[in-house]
């Protein structure tokens, strides 16, 4: 096994779940999978061989819980965790409080579906995985792993990468006429779930309206929206096809579906649309954020948070040239710079910023 390869420990009661995601990620050459485990108990006898770079970790067991196993975990030997959930509601929102304790991000169990579907799920689980083993913990010390305390296929070639013209043609090069009402664009990935509820946290409940591409998995994001509008001024909710752009409200484009932002007269609303991969994701940052250049222009303020790989990066330039501006999350707060960094080096960034500082910043410009 090539020492640079990410290795894998998948953690899952199913034996069927386990034996499709260790295809699954070793399809890709950058992956290896160096042991699976029906449950934690059995998961804990093989980290005391060997210590993974990320555990793909089940939501629902029967002897320990993922959520319980990913709190021992954190505690003692913190290690980047993915957690596998099914679609039903409870299991997402068991999904959504691992994030709030630690986990890196979310992927939808495989299941049975079209090749299309079984194409598009395998690019979503390797890259997730791919980014959890470049996430940073912040400040979770690694300790010495200690089995007794901790319990108490061939290669294939990738699917073209598509860009937003899939979607929508790019912007002209007229910037809209300024106005008084500002739109922020947001988009977000590996980490971005504890970043967003920072950032909308931190805002007034007169805080301009926003729509927020957030890569998460289908069925995820309607409950990451009520978490987040239990705990926020500002009201957020999954937006649904039409839905108007109001000051004080946060729209989250809703996993699986590509987010638009469209004007009539002096009305924002959003667009609701299926339609392939851009930049290897569904929704895209891309698609969100060139739609925000063609319709809101100089109106809008972008944002672009911790994540792998570069969607968004092509839109905030295109943002950029049509008059909007952009801030970047820095590379200190991020628990990946990638998406960020992308987005700095096409150009389209104006200020970078830490986290903490971004919700007053937007705030200000958007006075």
């Amino acid at each position: 096994m090539s020492s640079s390869k990410i290795k894998v420990l998948i953690v899952d009661d199913s034996a069927t779940v386990r034996q499709t995601l260790k295809e699954v990620l070793e399809s890709d050459p950058s992956i290896a999978v160096i042991a699976t485990a029906a449950d934690p108990f059995i998961a804990t006898e093989r980290m005391a061989r060997e210590i993974p770079d990320v555990i793909t970790l089940d939501v629902e067991m029967p002897r320990m819980d993922g959520i319980t196993f990913l709190g021992k975990i954190m505690q003692q030997h913190p290690i980047p965790v993915v957690m596998c959930s099914s679609l039903t509601g409870e299991g997402s929102e068991s999904a959504i409080l691992a994030l709030e304790r630690g986990a890196v991000d979310i992927i939808e169990k495989p299941r049975v579906g079209t090749k299309q579907f079984l194409e598009e799920s395998k690019v979503r689980i390797c890259d997730a995985v791919k980014s959890a083993a470049r996430a940073r913990l912040g400040h979770r010390r690694l300790t010495a792993f200690n089995p007794t305390t901790l319990l108490g296929a061939p290669v294939n070639q990738p699917a073209p990468k598509l860009s937003a013209d899939v979607m929508l043609a790019k912007p002209d090069s007229h910037a809209m006429v300024e106005t008084t009402e500002k739109i922020v664009a947001i988009g977000a990935s590996t980490g971005g779930t504890e970043a967003l509820r920072e950032f909308l946290q931190a805002l007034p409940e007169d805080a301009p309206g926003m729509i927020i591409v957030q890569h998460m998995p289908e069925k995820f994001t309607a409950c990451f929206a009520n978490r987040l509008n239990s705990i926020c001024r500002v009201t957020v909710k999954e937006a649904a096809h039409n839905d108007s752009v109001l000051r004080g409200q946060a729209l989250i484009a809703p996993g699986n579906k590509h987010m638009l932002l469209k004007r009539s007269g002096s009305r924002y609303y959003v667009e609701i649309k299926d339609g392939p991969l851009v930049s290897r994701h569904r929704p895209s940052v891309d698609v969100l954020f060139r739609s925000t250049a063609r319709y809101a222009g100089r109106n809008a303020v972008g944002v672009i948070m911790t994540g792998m790989g570069d969607d968004g990066a092509k839109g905030m330039r295109e943002m950029k040239e049509a008059g909007a501006y952009n801030i970047a999350q820095d590379e200190a707060s991020c628990v990946v710079f990638g998406m960020p960094n992308e987005a700095i080096r096409a150009g389209g960034v104006i200020k970078v910023m830490s986290l903490e500082q971004i919700a007053p910043e937007v705030v200000r410009l958007c006075r």
